[in-house]
């Protein structure tokens, strides 16, 4: 029966071979009667337990707490120290592996990955994880296709053409080689061919280039592994390869390309962004923009630092466009702002536009109509699409004087709607990206005095934090929608509930901070939240967040919804304990702002 035992699942999945294999043959078996208790309350565990079928009952006093099934582990803190707090029951007729106390406490103390599968708290389970992705980040990176890679475009030149044309050719198009075609014959030339042919050759300028091209090409097919292409080039001593689909070439790897998708590119992409002379040389950086999420996320980089790189990209990219377009009398008086997500550097792959302008007096209204409908055109085209809400530069309520906003707030506190609240957050949520970044915190700050001033309203306004139900059932089970095929709404049940209870707690304490980490940080400076549940809490956005993040990479439709079923056992075990926080947040914000009583 030990041969059954899944060694894929986790924990077990964290042991080296050896251990593995000392693991399988120390297993024995457990059958247990419907009631029987399998664990008492405080007694000792001579076992560490593996659900193989039935179901086991967590209970703290009389009450059950959780429901252990088939694959799930139980209980190491009895295990390891002695006794716990809750008792274990079969709920029906139940058989475990058993792996004894001896052999388990020997995997916990030589196995680190092993043993933080058995922590209480979310965050060192995570940074386990972390590091389980991090050794193993190589392997899925070398197994990526050429056709991820950035790839110059293939532009080409007739044979016949000069050397200095097809010099002029290269400037003109910031390339660093060219396919040559000379009839049936496809060849390349780079730019040290041409140095080479005018500087040691000392050939005229106007020699046709066809003369200096190699037509013998190394060459990689789209579909091929990248490993193949480092292979490729390693072997021919070449700094770049063709690449061919379909029997045509559609463009050139360079080494530097190759380069950056091992070390990431963000540097050399907010180069070209500073570079750009028009906003129609910002479109492929746009779209550059978002495949370095795509590669960051396959070499394994944390989720914070991947919205980190591109929350940064993105506004690069704005405050570009405000100074290619933005007319004198909008950049001497305009602070150009970015909002919800976007503001809270929490925005990732991209979504619609929510920016706005804030004046610190009227302009031209000519010159202000004319500066929405370009800067919204623009991002539209860019691949930004317009903001469902409105929330954007081209809609006069969110691209005026501050005046008028501050018109706007009185007006919105007075008002008991969701559409006011959600103004009030999504203006609190602004961060300044181009112009005058102190006409957006003098009128933030008088926005959190209004609020901050009104404990009724910030309760109303807080409420929305327990909008959806919580998707953590009694006995600590995931609970799933059968009409939307078995899911479970990350954004709604988990990320939103942390995000606007945060927001809400700090606008009472009158925080200025705002990514939402940066605000858990602070309210557990100021003794809003302790340190231990502060930690917990940003570990448990992080992974949600990151679980979000990977269904849209994967392009999985509705991608804040997940189907547990199709998680690994890790992976659930750490979706439970951080929707359990969330859960346990949710409390907190009920008794805190009186939430009963609306």
């Amino acid at each position: 029966m030990a041969q059954s035992f899944d060694i894929t699942q986790a924990p077990f999945d964290r042991l080296t071979a050896s251990e593995a294999e000392a693991a399988r043959a120390a297993l024995d078996i457990g059958y247990f009667r419907p009631g029987e208790t399998i664990i008492a309350r405080d007694g000792a565990a001579d076992s560490l337990f593996v659900v193989i079928k039935g179901a086991v009952e967590e209970r703290q006093g009389d009450e059950t707490v959780s429901l252990r099934g088939p694959g799930d582990c139980f209980d190491s803190r009895a295990l390891v120290q002695g006794g716990g707090n809750n008792a274990f029951f079969a709920r029906e007729e139940t058989l475990c592996h058993l792996l004894p106390r001896a052999m388990a406490l020997r995997l916990i103390n030589r196995n680190p990955r092993f043993a933080a599968f058995f922590y209480l708290d979310i965050s060192r389970k995570l940074d386990a994880a972390a590091r389980a992705n991090e050794e193993a980040r190589m392997s899925p990176m070398m197994r990526a296709r050429v056709r991820d890679l950035r790839l110059q475009p293939p532009e080409e030149v007739d044979a016949g053409q000069s050397i200095e044309a097809t010099a002029w050719r290269m400037s003109e198009l910031d390339a660093k080689a060219l396919f040559v075609r000379d009839g049936d014959r496809v060849g390349i030339v780079t730019k040290t061919d041409l140095a080479d042919a005018v500087i040691l050759r000392r050939l005229p300028l106007e020699a046709p280039v066809g003369g200096i091209a190699q037509y013998k090409l190394i060459a990689v097919k789209s579909e091929d592994f990248v490993s193949r292409a480092v292979m490729q080039m390693t072997k021919y001593n070449k700094r770049r390869v063709a690449v061919a689909q379909g029997g045509e070439y559609i463009g050139i790897l360079e080494d530097i390309d190759l380069l950056s998708f091992f070390a990431g590119n963000s540097r050399l992409i907010a180069q070209r962004i500073d570079r750009a002379g028009s906003a129609h040389e910002l479109a492929p950086l746009a779209n550059e923009i978002q495949n370095q999420i795509r590669l960051l996320r396959r070499q394994g980089v944390k989720f914070e630092v991947v919205s980190e790189i591109v929350s940064d990209l993105n506004r690069h990219l704005l405050a570009k466009l405000f100074r290619l377009i933005a007319p004198d009398s909008i950049a001497r008086r305009g602070c150009l702002i970015v909002m919800g997500s976007e503001g809270r550097g929490e925005q990732t792959v991209r979504t619609d536009q929510d920016n706005g302008l804030v004046l610190s007096e009227p302009v031209p209204e000519a010159d202000l109509a004319a500066f929405r409908e370009a800067f919204s055109s623009a991002l539209e085209r860019f691949g930004f699409p317009p903001c469902p809400g409105n929330v954007m530069v081209s809609n006069p309520l969110w691209s005026k004087p501050i005046d008028d906003f501050r018109n706007d707030f009185r007006l919105w506190l007075t008002l008991r709607n969701e559409d006011a609240h959600m103004n009030l957050a999504i203006f609190y949520d602004a961060e300044a990206v181009a112009g005058d970044a102190e006409l957006l915190l003098s009128t933030k700050a008088e926005l959190v005095e209004m609020i901050a001033k009104e404990p009724i309203m910030l309760a109303h306004f807080a409420r929305a934090a327990d909008s959806f139900p919580s998707p953590i059932g009694l006995f600590n089970n995931l609970v799933t929608s059968k009409e939307h095929g078995d899911t479970l709404d990350l954004k709604k049940g988990g990320i939103f509930p942390i995000v606007h209870g945060v927001r809400s707690l700090a606008i009472e304490k009158k925080l200025m901070e705002t990514s939402t980490v940066a605000r858990i940080e602070k309210l557990a400076e100021k003794g809003a939240l302790s340190l231990e549940f502060a930690r917990e809490l940003t570990e448990a956005l992080r992974y949600l967040m990151t679980l979000k993040l990977d269904q849209q990479l994967n392009e999985v439709e509705g991608s804040s919804l997940v189907r547990p079923a199709e998680l690994s056992t890790m992976e659930r075990d750490l979706l439970r304990d951080s929707l359990q926080i969330v859960k346990k947040f949710r409390e907190m914000l009920r008794r805190h702002f009186n939430l009963q009583m609306f």
